[in-house]
């Protein structure tokens, strides 16, 4: 193994890692099961929606012409000769010059009609209806087209669907969607050090908070995490470990023990068994990061400090998660903030600080890689270029939120 000498910039990483991502696996499913899923095929509408002009509130469905002038002191007069159904549409009703019809709302729009007028703005003596105010063609009129119509996308493939999505999946009359399975993606800890979270820690001991963290973010994201538990740094026990992970799992995160030393295990482990790709990456934090490629399932040696691996995984192995999943829009949230004081930054390293949001401002949080803390007062993270060497207190920053 050669000794770290070959730094990749992050956009190599990042090509690296997509380029031995595999492609999305489809699978149907019921809609109403599918929230948080990447649609895996355009839906189409098979239908217009709604399929019939309706209206949008309680009212009078009446010929506009007809309340043209109309006003409080002298209300247009309209004889009330129906009333709609709801869920039915009755071809007898008519409206025609000088006629209206009470139309509840959501109902089916009466032949002659082009606008409905609010109830709230007409009085009622028998069957005459006085109208107060002139309705405008097509007011309060929801059109049998005008939602989604027929032969159009609805929702492209790549798209994460929602909760709202549902019910319009629903509307469509769709049962089910074909979206993208979810990986399953192994985490294998290593380390002499460490010991499980129900253990009381010992001298030079510390429980393994990376795993945990690592799970939720991937289940969080659409993936199925699998825990393989603890490894110690033992080449045998470590080689069997991992080959049962790659017959299990799509890809595999290796959490610790990537540091630059050519003796170190998750490299060599990965350059017998297939090939590493990167090892080592110009980025801050997160440098001894490791990208390889066994049995063609991606394996990455992430950062044993909790906060080098989270930007890893965020950086790196995220693009990599986007195409597995065929989503073709990030579900990445960032916001824009001042920068509340100045950084330093190294050129040629690209820099991921953490900061905190307050009334818009992005204040750095400082503290070292092996710190749990400055993941929970903070909101998130600015990125500083590798061209740079720092960014001015006032800057305009981008903040890639948790």
């Amino acid at each position: 193994m050669s000794r770290f000498l070959h730094v990749a910039s992050v956009a190599d990483a990042v090509a690296a890692a997509v380029r031995i991502a595999s492609d999305p696996v489809s699978e149907e499913l019921p809609a109403g099961r599918t929230t948080g899923r990447v649609l895996g095929e355009d839906v189409i509408a098979m239908e217009d929606i709604p399929g019939f002009d309706r209206s949008v509130v309680d009212g009078f469905a009446v010929r506009a012409g007809d309340t043209t002038g109309a006003s409080e002191a002298i209300p247009a007069l309209l004889q009330c000769t129906g009333r709609v159904a709801m869920g039915y549409s009755d071809a007898a009703l008519t409206v025609t010059n000088g006629t209206c019809i009470y139309i509840p709302t959501g109902g089916v729009i009466p032949a002659g009609a082009d606008a409905v007028i609010m109830v709230e703005h007409t009085d009622k003596a028998g069957d005459t209806v006085l109208v107060k105010r002139p309705a405008a063609h097509g007011e309060n009129l929801l059109l049998h087209d005008e939602d989604f119509r027929r032969g159009t996308t609805i929702f492209p493939a790549g798209r994460r669907l929602s909760p709202q999505d549902a019910g319009v999946l629903a509307a469509c009359g769709k049962t089910s969607v074909v979206v993208a399975k979810r990986p399953v993606i192994g985490i294998i800890s290593t380390g002499n050090e460490l010991v499980p979270v129900s253990i009381t820690p010992g001298p030079g001991q510390i429980r393994d908070a990376n795993a945990s963290m690592l799970a939720a973010y991937l289940s969080e994201y659409g993936c199925i995490p699998r825990h393989y538990g603890i490894v110690a740094d033992e080449q045998e026990a470590f080689m069997t470990v991992i080959s049962r992970a790659l017959t299990e799992c799509d890809v595999v995160l290796l959490s610790g023990g990537s540091s630059k030393d050519d003796r170190d295990m998750t490299a060599s482990v990965i350059a017998e068994k297939g090939e590493v790709l990167v090892h080592g990456v110009a980025l801050a934090p997160g440098k001894p990061t490791i990208i390889g490629r066994i049995d063609n399932k991606p394996v990455f040696g992430l950062p044993g400090h909790p906060a080098s691996a989270y930007v890893v995984l965020i950086v790196i192995v995220r693009p990599l998660l986007d195409r597995m999943l065929g989503l073709k829009k990030s579900p990445l949230r960032t916001t824009r903030a001042v920068l509340g004081n100045s950084v330093p930054s190294q050129r040629g390293r690209e820099e991921y600080i953490r900061v905190r949001l307050e009334d818009g401002i992005a204040n750095p949080v400082f503290g070292k890689s092996g710190l749990l803390n400055t993941l929970v007062v903070s909101d998130g993270l600015i990125r500083i270029p590798a061209g740079c060497e720092g960014m001015e207190k006032g800057s305009v920053v981008e903040v890639i939120l948790w």
